[in-house]
């Protein structure tokens, strides 16, 4: 028998409906109204389309009210921290509706961590619920025992040791479930980060943060009802998530496969895809698929991208290819949300005799203050690289149980993200890479998406990342790594000649190493530098 765990503390101060009002609700929406309320005005339409069917925005509604009830009955409270881990599914955004209508603490979990990670995570998070896909239910299980405060685990399939999720379906009976007075700066998530740049942190993600994410994309990224999305960033990050948060507060519909494939996502498009989010890599593999031409596209009326630099010649053949709307976007999603827009409009004045502007990530976006400053915390001028700040309602409350790290990231109410840049005279937002990325060659300052955005203009090149390696004489110097597209023949010495003819002699790679197989990248697309540097 298992011995009863101990209640971790509540990561915001438990609050109760004013006595003043005669019933629990607030004149502003919960973030748990937001199925309820497309229910009510679009109970008919696609909710979540999967390949084995449909289900609509009613009988989402039901199942996770039925969910919520069952969870409930099992004994989750307010407050109380829930892991989620498994690949994409509908289940596993029912799952989410369902906490966010008990006030509990979704914490999310990157599918692709080793065990040991996970358990650590899971140790991190004091999470007193886990929801599992069958192919990590043991894992979690061994490590069950270890743990002080995890007593729940809820199995998306029929994993032998979990109560599965079906039977929490039917525990909950027909109804509405008891929803939970939540105050706007109560947390609605525990997000790890990607650990791009060392070990992740616990995010603390409030209700406030979250609403103003999705509202702000909707109006930024220009979301309609009769639309059918696809976000290839998978749910436990917040950019996926998110994405399927903005079409159900629409009324729209989201394909929901367990993880991305070029092959199926080319198909969906021959059958009416109108949008999608990509990372670079992807648009590159989507556009190699054989056979592949305009008319699988015609349904494609924006193609939002992002997460990690695209070159100009890629993205002049994807707009070419696609015929479609193209968005870019630049931000700390899971710290502070989406900070930039390169719109469509931008994009075409680019084709128009501008551009410079398919190497910016676009300007500011609604109720965003973003500016440029030096060490000191002083606003430099136009055209000078600092580290990139901003101030929003979408920044994060902090880091779980590490003060001294959200000191460090956000003073005053502006939000540090370490990501380097300059605005030019038009507002316009061009990145220079990270603050723990920047390579001091001899004394210069040398700045690896300078030197990647001259690589990528080879035609060669489909991926590449600048890091520098210690030296003696120099202190660092620039190492590249790239790799070639299919077909391809080029050495280091000849890509060296071709940013030596671009570039400055001292940002010109020392050394460049090319891979025949994808560089190591996080979930959202991002090249993990830090691995790349770690190579001897």
């Amino acid at each position: 028998m298992t011995a009863q765990r101990t209640r971790p503390a509540s990561l915001t101060a438990q609050r109760t409906s004013p006595a003043s009002l005669t019933g629990r609700r607030l004149s502003r929406v919960q973030i748990g109204e937001w199925i309820d309320m497309a229910a009510k005005r679009s109970p008919d339409r696609a909710c979540f389309v999967t390949g084995s069917g449909t289900r609509t925005f009613a009988e989402v509604r039901d199942r996770v009210h039925r969910l919520a009830r069952g969870l409930q009955e099992m004994g989750l409270t307010q407050g109380e921290r829930v892991a989620v881990l498994d690949t994409d599914s509908p289940e596993y955004v029912e799952t989410f509706l369902a906490l966010f209508k008990l006030g509990a603490v979704a914490v999310p979990l990157n599918f692709r961590l080793s065990p040991a990670e996970i358990t650590t995570l899971l140790r991190s998070a004091e999470a007193s619920w886990a929801f599992v896909g069958d192919r990590y239910a043991d894992g979690v299980l061994a490590v069950r025992d270890d743990l002080d405060h995890l007593d729940h685990v809820v199995g998306f399939g029929a994993a032998a040791g979990t109560v599965s999720f079906d039977e929490v379906l039917r525990r909950g009976a027909a109804g509405s479930p008891r929803e939970a007075f939540v105050d706007d700066e109560d947390i609605v998530a525990l997000a790890y980060t990607s650990g791009t740049t060392g070990l992740p942190k616990g995010v603390m993600q409030s209700h406030r943060m979250w609403k103003t994410m999705v509202s702000n994309a909707i109006l930024e990224y220009r979301f309609l009802r009769d639309e059918f999305r696809y976000s290839a960033s998978p749910l436990y990050h917040v950019a996926g998530l998110s994405l399927v948060l903005n079409a159900i507060c629409r009324g729209s519909a989201s394909l929901i496969v367990p993880q991305w494939d070029p092959a199926e996502l080319l198909r969906w498009c021959r059958q009416g895809l109108t949008d999608v989010f990509l990372v670079p890599t992807m648009i590159s593999a989507l556009l190699r698929q054989p056979d592949v031409r305009p008319d699988d596209f015609a349904t494609l009326r924006s193609v939002f991208y992002g997460a990690a630099p695209m070159s100009p010649e890629l993205l002049t053949q994807a707009m070419a290819m696609m015929r479609c709307d193209f968005y870019n976007g630049f931000g700390a999603g899971t710290e502070a949300g989406m900070q930039t827009v390169l719109t469509p409009e931008d994009h075409l004045r680019a084709l128009d005799g501008h551009p410079h502007l398919l190497r910016s990530v676009g300007r500011p976006g609604f109720n965003i203050d973003l500016q440029i400053w030096d060490a000191a915390g002083e606003e430099v001028p136009v055209g000078t690289v600092g580290e990139i700040v901003t101030r929003s309602d979408m920044v994060m409350s902090g880091y779980h149980g590490q003060p001294e790290k959200t000191a460090q990231v956000i003073s005053d109410g502006w939000f540090k993200g370490g990501d380097l840049g300059y605005l030019d005279q038009d507002g316009y937002l061009y990145l220079a890479g990270r603050k723990d990325d920047m390579i001091i060659r001899g004394g210069e300052n040398v700045y690896p998406l300078e030197i990647e955005a001259t690589l990528f203009a080879h035609p060669g090149v489909v991926e590449c990342a600048v890091v520098g390696v210690p030296d003696p004489h120099w202190g660092e110097t620039v190492r590249a790594h790239v790799v070639l597209a299919g077909g391809v023949e080029a050495t280091p010495e000849e890509l060296q000649a071709f940013c030596r003819e671009r570039l400055a002699k001292y940002k010109v790679p020392d050394h460049i190493r090319i891979h025949s197989e994808t560089l190591p990248k996080n979930a959202s697309g991002k090249v993990l530098h830090r691995l790349l540097r770690e190579q001897s």
